[in-house]
């Protein structure tokens, strides 16, 4: 099940970026084991899960890392796991006993990952930040919004799981391969700041080539263009339009009537605002679902801006499985999807500390040493 089965990660809970790294290495077939507060465990009924997406595919125990039996019971389950990641600050999980050095030394192998916004050294290293200032920062969220208008914050998808989540999972994954040819471990430094300056990478090419300006909303790809953009339709509902390449473009000239020989002047920017204005009054003449019927399946670049509710019940959704049901919370399939080793949800979120005593069980605690561990608080 999966690509990733056989590789065992601990996940030190935490919030944004690290959880979803760990619900895309556990869709890949990991056995992943969070691990949460102690003090976060209050029960729950197994059979109503929480409606944590992100906190879908794994187990959970629950552990007091500030006491020393905590500690080392999270050693000996890192002896047995192939990587361990941890979101805290800089410098915390030292304290705590857990940190990199702490761990090699039960497991040499260990790949050790480290989510953090702005890194692991740096001015800003120690101050707290969430993703619309690792995005600024980095010099994407410039990039966001329309002309004359200010930055708008693309939610968390550019920091938090663009360019944390997702790089700390491709990180942990490719230390793990070398670690397997080397034996040896390492420190996975996933900073938000470096992943979202990273996906900038193609923007800043076009900068180098004189093709992108720095002034927001007068570029190609960002509604600087009549060509691509979102249009509000009759209705107040929204189509998107992407017609980038020539015969894309003719074949929306083509369905909208545009037979005017101005229409062919298609990257002259001085043209794209009076455009705009043309194109916005057009699509007003319709509603979302006629133009649907007028413009999909062809070759203009469209599709419908389906809201949250709608995504999932689209044709080509449902047609795929993009998106599924667990514990009765409809949610997204894994992603990507493989031929011969294809994955699926391994289980729906846990509640804090509900398999303490089976993920113990497993990693060689006995019965009473479980017990003694939860008499002194250590683990719930």
């Amino acid at each position: 099940m999966g690509p990733l089965q056989g590789i065992r990660i601990i996940e030190l809970a935490g919030i944004g970026p690290g959880p979803f790294c760990n619900m895309m290495l556990s869709d890949m077939g990991a056995d992943v084991i969070r691990v949460d507060r102690a003090g976060a465990v209050r029960g729950g009924d197994p059979n109503v899960p929480p409606a944590d997406v992100m906190g879908r595919g794994r187990r959970s125990v629950g552990l007091d890392l500030k006491s020393p039996e905590g500690v080392e019971t999270l050693m000996r389950l890192v002896e047995g796991a192939d990587g361990l990641t941890e979101g805290f600050r800089p410098g915390v999980t030292e304290r705590l006993g857990v940190g990199p050095d702490d761990c090699f030394a039960r497991n040499p192998a260990l790949v050790y990952g480290r989510m953090t916004g702005w890194g692991q050294e740096g001015p800003y290293a120690l101050a707290a930040g969430h993703d619309i200032n690792y995005i600024a920062l980095a010099g994407a969220l410039d990039s966001f919004g329309r002309r004359g208008e200010a930055p708008v914050p693309p939610i968390n998808l550019v920091g938090d799981f663009g360019g944390g989540g997702m790089y700390l999972a491709f990180g942990m994954v490719c230390a793990i391969l070398e670690a397997r040819s080397s034996g040896q471990g390492q420190v996975v430094d996933a900073a938000m700041v470096d992943g979202a300056a990273s996906l900038m990478g193609f923007i800043h090419g076009f900068r180098a080539m004189g093709v992108w300006n720095d002034e927001r909303g007068t570029n190609m790809l960002d509604t600087g263009a009549h060509f691509y953009d979102v249009y509000e339709t009759s209705d107040g509902k929204y189509v998107s339009i992407g017609s980038i390449e020539p015969q894309f473009y003719a074949e929306l000239r083509e369905k909208l009537g545009l037979d005017d020989p101005k229409w062919d002047q298609q990257m002259s920017r001085d043209e794209w605002p009076g455009f705009k204005d043309e194109l916005a009054a057009i699509f007003r003449t319709r509603t979302r679902d006629e133009w649907c019927d007028l413009m999909e399946h062809t070759d203009i670049c469209f599709a419908p801006v389906l809201s949250l509710g709608e995504a999932p019940q689209h044709p080509h959704n449902v047609a795929r499985g993009t998106f599924t049901e667990v514990a009765g919370i409809t949610q997204p399939r894994p992603a990507p999807r493989f031929s011969r080793t294809d994955s699926e949800i391994q289980r729906p979120a846990a509640h804090a500390g509900q398999h303490t005593d089976e993920l113990l069980a497993d990693f060689g605690f006995d019965d009473s040493e479980i017990a003694s561990l939860r008499d002194s608080g250590a683990v719930a």
